[in-house]
């Protein structure tokens, strides 16, 4: 039991309690872990997997996860860490994304050790009666206590009811499948602690709550997001996998090692950092692709990176015409998103033109001979002029 707990508190922000814990772990019966996941979003990146690996360590010790997909609560929206209300999605949009999540999810976790649920099941069925009695179970005082509702109605930014609701039903969800543990990250707190007052309200053994933190994105400054641009996708092809954690800072990569492996810190810090760097990067890779696609991904990375040469492969983009302005090349040829984005690479010095730095945004290319494209480290292009038949 020792060695377990020491298992489960790895990586961890905080449980409550640990003393619950410890009884629940004592009486050596499968205990139900759930971990509940708004479909708000098709694609998973490792910033969510910390939270998995959590619930993979629970499922190798024998335990039993409870995985509910909140397709009734998406249609509302989780308020964790939001300045204001979430865009509600259409059903269509929840029930594509909850497919995408699964199969992504279970690159993880063990399918067939896994219950999955839809919190659609039960909120469905509810009738007006049973909200109005759900909802007496907290107060408004008790609602406002949280950030995030803080700060808005600070603000006087509107706070709807609809958005007072998420934190009940969410705790609802651990009542439904009888909880003993529900992980999450320190963004979900407030929820999870609400899952143990209302299992307590309802005569329930209240569940053990495990907090997580948020990774870091691969600036090292704020949590791995989309919008934010710091994301390692799962998804990614190996070598911008590779490539990505290859460019984090030495301090983040323990980071890294500690959230989303089960290494040894003790003996990651002995090893030289860029070896351990790659040791990382291959390990994560072969995770979610293969081990061949992991050392084919090493092998381009030194070759590009550090013998500076040129990728194996190089994604071809024909341009028609005699000649063509460089900040058009860029977004034609998927480099930059827009001519204003085109025009800030090349001003800092980001893109390379057969591997010399290009410094005018003004110029144009003539279309005469090939050209291999760089903008940063990682990304290339090759350009080819169209060749239009002269013959009526």
């Amino acid at each position: 039991m020792v060695k377990d707990l020491e298992t489960i508190r790895r990586g961890t922000v905080e449980i409550i309690s640990p003393e619950e814990l410890k009884e629940k772990l004592a009486s050596r019966r499968p205990l139900r872990v759930k971990f509940g996941a708004d479909p708000t979003a098709p694609d998973i990146h490792l910033g969510h997997t910390v939270v998995l690996q959590k619930l993979k360590q629970f499922q190798d010790l024998g335990h039993q996860i409870v995985f509910i997909i909140g397709d009734f609560t998406a249609r509302i929206g989780d308020p964790s860490e939001r300045p204001e209300a979430r865009e509600p999605l259409t059903t269509e949009e929840i029930e594509k994304n909850a497919k995408t999540y699964q199969k992504q999810v279970f690159k993880i976790l063990d399918k067939k050790k896994t219950e999955v649920l839809f919190n659609s099941t039960w909120f469905d069925k509810m009738s007006l009666s049973d909200v109005v009695k759900l909802s007496s179970h907290s107060t408004v005082a008790q609602m406002l206590a949280r950030a995030e509702f803080k700060e808005r109605f600070n603000r006087e930014i509107d706070i709807s009811l609809l958005e007072f609701m998420y934190p009940l039903l969410q705790a609802y969800d651990s009542i439904r499948v009888k909880a003993d543990v529900e992980v999450g990250g320190t963004d979900q707190k407030f929820n999870l602690l609400m899952g143990r007052q209302l299992q307590r309200d309802f005569g329930q053994e209240p569940q053990v709550v495990i907090t997580m933190p948020l990774l870091e994105g691969i600036d090292g400054v704020r949590k791995m997001s989309k919008s934010y641009g710091n994301y390692i996708g799962i998804t990614e092809s190996p070598g911008e996998m590779f490539g990505k954690i290859m460019s984090i800072s030495d301090q983040l990569m323990v980071r890294y090692y500690e959230l989303l492996t089960e290494e040894n810190l003790d003996e990651v810090k002995r090893i030289d950092p860029r070896q351990a760097k790659a040791k990382l990067a291959r390990e994560i890779v072969q995770k979610y692709h293969s081990e061949t696609e992991a050392k084919k991904a090493e092998g381009e990375f030194e070759k590009v990176f550090v013998k500076r040469e040129l990728p194996e492969k190089i994604e071809e983009i024909k341009i028609s015409g005699k000649k063509i302005w460089v900040v058009d090349l860029l977004v034609k040829a998927g480099l930059a998103t827009s001519k204003n984005e085109a025009k800030r690479l090349i001003t800092q010095g980001g893109v390379k033109i057969n591997q010399k730095r290009i410094k005018d945004s003004d110029m144009d290319l003539l279309m005469d001979k090939e050209y291999i494209v760089q903008v940063g480290r990682r990304k290339f292009r090759r350009i080819v002029q169209v060749q239009v038949d002269s013959h009526i």
